[in-house]
């Protein structure tokens, strides 16, 4: 692995704001894109308080989502909501 060709890992857990932006700018359905970037936005003015509601209703929306990245998005959201009392299973 170099600098300038590193190996893509979906192993490691992304924090939440990382795992919403991965969806606001990687999920192929525009819609859910949309759905990620209002939760964003809404973390920007709501600060942390929102997390775990907007970690949440992403999660709920990209279920049909698939692939590496999908799946360590997912798993990264749902260990977050475990964390913090928002234990869903989608």
């Amino acid at each position: 692995m170099t600098p300038s060709d590193p190996e893509k890992t979906y192993d490691r857990e992304l924090g939440v704001v990382e795992a919403l932006t991965a969806v606001a700018q990687q999920c192929p359905h525009a819609g859910i894109r949309s759905h990620a970037e209002t939760a964003l936005a809404r973390l920007a003015e709501g600060g942390p308080e929102v997390l775990p509601q907007q970690a949440f209703l992403v999660l709920s929306t990209i279920a049909g989502w698939r692939g590496e990245r999908a799946q360590q998005v997912k798993r990264s959201l749902r260990a977050f909501l475990d964390k913090h009392g928002g234990a869903a299973r989608t």
